[in-house]
């Protein structure tokens, strides 16, 4: 009797993980950041345009540095794509910057690239969003700077 799982049965469990980890991302509040360490392995890397990192506590340090800066910080994917022991989110980020237009509510738009180890966790996490045009072109100074290069090049 073959008791080991169909294809179909292993592309429903990666569907499975991928979509849980979607959820995660999508109601993630600061009461429950330490719920990354479930998603992620111990030694997990993580790369976004600010930060480079290699743990799951320094990856749960800089998602909590979010709450210290951002009101009301909430992503919302809209595209997945999970093939093997890799996985691709596509996802919007709102949130309003506590100390500058507090009331405006700002998206930055943006991809995860994610592996899985053996054990189903993520071990690479790459974020991928432009830190110029989704970011600090809406900051005041560095904004109005930004746009002019921005001219200046196109």
């Amino acid at each position: 009797m073959n008791t080991a799982p169909s294809s179909n049965d292993q592309a429903s469990l990666m569907s499975d993980r991928l979509d849980r980890l979607a959820h995660y991302f999508e109601s993630i509040t600061e009461a429950t950041l330490p719920q990354l360490h479930d998603f992620y392995a111990a030694d997990a890397y993580f790369k976004d345009p600010f930060n480079e990192v290699k743990s799951v506590a320094d990856i749960e340090r800089i998602f909590g540095h979010m709450y210290v800066s951002l009101h009301d910080p909430r992503f919302v994917v809209h595209t997945r794509i999970d093939q093997g022991d890799e996985a691709f989110l596509a996802w919007d980020f709102n949130f309003r910057i506590k100390r500058y237009k507090p009331d405006v509510t700002q998206i930055i738009r943006g991809g995860s690239h994610l592996r899985w180890d053996a054990t189903g966790k993520v071990c690479f996490h790459r974020d991928y969003w432009d830190a110029a045009e989704e970011l600090y072109e809406k900051l005041p100074l560095l904004g109005g700077f930004m746009r002019f290069l921005k001219r200046r090049m196109g």
